[in-house]
C-alpha cells in the first residue's frame, strides 16, 4: 500500500485537530474537495503551509471560524433546480396534505435560500401554517444569515425566473421588500422555522419528519459519511416519508439503497420503504 504524501498527512492532522479542539468533524469529507478548499484558505489567510494553518486555528478560535467559511462554502440560490420544486408540488404535496401537522427538515441549509424557497412553496400549497421546519447547518455564520433573510437584490431577477419555472403562483416580489441593495423576505415565512447548529457527521436525528431535503451536501462526503447521513435520514423519517437529494447525488451503491424507493428519480426524490 502506497504511503500518503506529506500534504495528505497534513490535511488529516488538521482535520483531527479541528475535531479534537472544536468538535467539528470534517474527517470523512471528500479528500479532493477538502484539499482545494484548504489551499484556497492558505492563500487567503496568509499561511505558508497546512501545518502553520493548524497551529493558528488551534490557538485562535477566530482563525478557526475564518477557516470554517472555506471548509463549508456557504453558497446557495432560491428555487435551485426548479424542476425539483415542481416535482415536490406535483408528487409530494398531495401526500403531505393528508397529515394534520408536518415536520420538514432542511439539512445543510447554508445561508437560507432553500428554506425560504420551501416556505414559499408550502405557503402557496396551504401547508405552511401547519408545518414545523428544522433548518440546520454546521456554520453559525450561515445560520445567522439565514435567520435574517436578506439576500442580494441583484439576484432577484434570476430567483424570480426559477420561482416561475418551479410552478410559482404569485408575483415573487410579493414575498420580499427591497431596501438599498438587499431584499428582506417576509418574516411570516420563517415563523415556524427552528434554526439549529447540526452536523450530519456527529449529531443525531429529528424524529418523525415527513420530508427531508438535503441537496448538494453529500457530494462533499466520502462513502462512509454519506452512509451515516442516509442512515440518519432513514431513522428520522416517519413511515413512508420523503427524501430529496441534489441533482448530482444518488442512493446507488449506498448501504441504505434498499431503504428507499424512487418517487421522481429524475429529480432525486425518494420515499422511505417500510417502517
Amino acid at each position: 500500500m502506497e504511503a500518503p504524501d506529506s500534504i495528505t498527512i497534513e490535511l488529516r492532522l488538521l482535520m483531527e485537530a479541528i475535531y479534537l479542539k472544536y468538535s467539528y468533524d470534517f474527517r470523512d469529507y471528500s479528500g479532493a474537495s477538502q484539499k482545494r478548499r484548504v489551499h484556497h484558505a492558505l492563500h487567503q489567510m496568509d499561511c505558508a503551509s497546512i501545518s502553520e494553518l493548524q497551529a493558528r486555528v488551534l490557538h485562535d478560535p477566530d482563525a478557526f471560524m475564518q477557516l470554517l467559511q472555506y471548509l463549508t462554502i456557504p453558497t446557495s440560490e432560491m428555487f435551485r433546480d426548479p424542476a425539483y420544486f415542481q416535482a415536490l408540488r406535483e408528487h409530494v404535496v398531495p401526500h403531505l396534505r393528508t397529515y394534520p401537522s408536518l415536520k420538514i427538515w432542511i439539512a445543510g441549509c447554508s445561508t437560507g435560500e432553500e428554506i425560504y424557497s420551501m416556505a414559499i412553496l408550502l405557503k402557496e400549497e396551504g401547508l405552511l401554517e401547519r408545518s414545523i421546519i428544522y433548518a440546520t447547518d454546521i456554520n453559525p455564520h450561515s445560520l445567522e444569515r439565514a435567520r435574517k433573510g436578506v439576500f442580494a437584490l441583484d439576484r432577484m431577477r434570476a430567483y424570480t425566473a426559477s420561482y416561475q419555472m418551479a410552478g410559482g403562483r404569485a408575483a415573487f416580489s410579493d414575498y420580499y421588500t427591497a431596501a438599498y441593495d438587499g431584499a428582506l423576505f417576509d418574516r411570516s415565512l420563517v415563523e415556524n422555522v427552528s434554526f439549529a447548529d447540526h452536523s450530519l457527521a456527529t449529531d443525531s436525528v429529528f424524529s418523525e419528519t415527513h420530508l427531508i431535503s438535503c441537496r448538494n451536501v453529500m457530494i462533499y462526503f466520502n462513502r462512509k459519511l454519506q452512509d451515516r447521513a442516509l442512515g440518519l435520514f432513514h431513522e428520522s423519517l416517519c413511515h413512508r416519508g420523503f427524501l430529496g437529494l441534489g441533482s448530482k447525488e444518488s442512493l446507488d451503491f449506498s448501504s441504505h439503497a434498499d431503504a428507499f424507493e424512487p418517487l421522481v428519480k429524475a429529480e432525486r426524490i425518494f420515499r422511505k420503504v417500510g417502517p
